[in-house]
This record gives C-alpha cells, structure tokens and sequence, in this order.
C-alpha cells in the first residue's frame, strides 16, 4: 500500500483523514503513447512547446506519482502567456482505447501584465478504464490574471490523480474552476504559494460522487504577500456508497499582514451510505489576519423535497434541482456555453 495526498500538518489518526492509501498496482509501471489531445485556441500571444521542463513541487500528491511525471510523462507543454488581452485556449484530452493511459506535464508561465484562461478537459467512454496522472504548475508574476477550468468526466472505471502547484506574485489574480465527476478514486492535491503583496487566488470547486467513488482533496494554501487572499468555496453531492474527504488548509506566514483566507465546503448526502469527512485548518504565524472557514454536511431538508415534489416532481428530480441550485454559482464561472451544457448533462446522468 502506497500513502499519498497527506495533509501539511498531521491531525489524529482516528479521524481517518490525514492521508489516504491506494495500491501500488494503481500506479501503472508503463506509460504508452497518448496522442488524442485537441488544442484550441492557440495564438502566437500564447506560446506552446511540447518540451517537458523540471518538476519542483513542495507538496503534491507523494513521490511516486510525482517521479511518474517526471521520467515517463507521455504529453509536455511549456505555456508561456504574452498577451495583455485576454486570450482563451483549450486542451481537450479524449481518452480512448489507444489512449488509455495520460500521464502529462503542463508548465505555464505568466508574463507581468498578462492574462489568458484555460480549459483542461479529460474525458472518455463510459466502458474505457482509464489513468490519468497529471501536474500542473502555474507561476503567476506580477499583475498578470489567469482563470483555468477544469473538467473531469473520465469514466467509473478510470483512477484520476491530478497535482496543482502555483506560484502567485504580486498583485497577480489566478482563479481555478474544478468540476469533478469523473473517476473511480479522483485524488486531488492543489497547493498556492500567494507570495505577492495584493495577490489573489480564488479555488472553485464542484463533485459528485457515486457507486463506490473514492474522492480525496487536500487544498493548500500559504500566504506570505501583505493584502493577499485566499477564497476557497467548494460545493459537491455524494450518493450510493461513495466517499469524499476534503482536508482545506489556509495558512498565514508571518509578513502576511492584512491578509484575509476563507474556505466553505458543503457536502449533500442523497443516501443512508455515502460518507463525507472534511478536515478545514486556518494556521496563523501572523496576528493583523483574517480567516474563517466552516465545513457541513447533511442530507437535502425535507421540507425543501416536499415542497419541489408538491410542485409535481419526482424525488430524483427534485434532488437534481437542488444540487443544481447549490452548484449554479460555481458553474457560473464557466462562460463557454458549450462547456456548460455538458456539464449540467452529466449532473443529471450522474443523479438519474
């Protein structure tokens, strides 16, 4: 058994959340090629090089994913944003029978002054068992924006393990948009370096969990920089036998003065099985701060389902409706019309 996605600082082992196992045939020894990935959107203001670059991550998902990227990464790109418009480009990486197996590297590099978004999409067949393991590391310089959404519809047979390490300079916005779906597990360790005077980072995240999914994320985030913020708003459902674990941890250095971080995650449980741990840390080395965070799960009030089915509803779709509703804020970041739709059609696969 391998122990990977551990939290920055350990808790008691009784909650059962400090860390989780997989096994080690999880990780598979051969990568082979993949090659159906669809780039749209490129410009000559953003620059695209399919070269792998070094991997130098504080925290991340635990050396053997980690070293998996590094010597046997089957898709590389070095981004480099030049552009002070915005600029949007797309990776659409569609997994196949010949492309089972993704293991990537996506550096990107924002120019001071500059903005772009990117979407990330991984998808594949409901029938296909795929792997996906991946690292994306972002370093942000001055006054530059960038938004990244990310889609995973892989499918109920596929493990998803997926690393996010930024480096937010001063007065630099980056947002992430992140709608989990996809995965027999899905392993998510993101961490933020928001080392810049003013600098923001805003986490967005939406899951829904079922059969037997296994969902573990552990959101990091320290801020060093004076006036900088941390939102981290995560809204998700779980249903049959499945199980989250969120471990969110928003930690201010010291120099971090006036620095504000929040973190909420709400979990709806649809039925008697599901289960839902959530470990939401503020650490502080400095007083002038400010930081909250709350964390809560139960299952749809039944005055609510009553009076949606009085309305002449069936339960599912009155479920459907409310995880809708609670998920319609976050999903609001997402302005590709297209993208949109898709995903609202997978919210209501999943729930049927």
């Amino acid at each position: 058994m391998l122990s990977i996605n551990e939290t920055p600082v350990r808790t008691s082992k009784s909650f059962n959340i400090n860390n989780i196992n997989i096994n080690e045939d999880e990780i598979p020894d051969k990568t082979y090629e993949f090659n159906n990935v669809e780039i749209i959107g490129e410009s000559s203001k953003i620059k695209i090089d399919k070269i792998q670059t070094p991997i130098d991550l504080k925290y991340g998902l635990g050396e053997e994913l980690t070293n998996q990227v590094k010597t046997k990464s089957n898709q590389n790109y070095q981004i480099i944003v030049d552009s002070k418009t915005n600029k949007e480009v797309t990776f659409n990486f569609n997994f196949d029978k010949e492309n089972a197996s993704l293991v990537e590297n996506i550096d990107i590099t924002a120019n001071e002054g500059t903005s772009a978004s990117f979407i990330f999409k991984y998808e594949s067949s409901k029938s296909l068992k795929a792997y996906h393991n991946g690292i994306i590391k972002l370093n942000a310089k001055e006054n530059s924006k960038i938004n990244i959404i990310i889609i995973n519809l892989l499918s109920d047979e596929s493990n998803n393990f997926l690393t996010i390490d930024n480096t937010i300079e001063k007065q630099a916005n980056v947002e992430y948009t992140i709608v989990d779906f996809g995965g027999k597990k899905t392993i998510t360790n993101y961490y933020s370096n928001v080392k810049g005077d003013l600098s923001e980072n805003n986490l967005n995240t939406i899951y829904l969990g079922k059969d037997n999914q296994v969902i573990d994320l552990n959101y990091i985030a320290e801020l060093y920089g004076k006036k900088s913020n941390v939102n981290i708003e995560v809204q998700g459902a779980l249903k049959d036998k499945a199980k989250k674990n969120f471990k969110g941890t928003i930690d201010f250095k010291t120099g971090a003065k006036k620095a504000k971080g929040e973190e909420n995650e709400n979990c709806m449980l649809l039925s008697d099985t599901a289960k839902s741990l959530a470990l939401p840390m503020l650490l502080c080395s400095e007083e002038d701060v400010e930081g909250a965070h709350s964390s809560s799960a139960g299952k749809i009030g039944e005055k609510e389902l009553f009076y949606i089915m009085s309305r002449g509803f069936e339960l599912k779709e009155a479920q459907k409706l409310m995880v809708r509703a609670n998920f319609n804020k976050i999903l609001e970041n997402i302005k590709n019309e297209d993208l949109k739709n898709l995903v609202l059609k997978n919210i209501d696969l999943i729930l049927n």
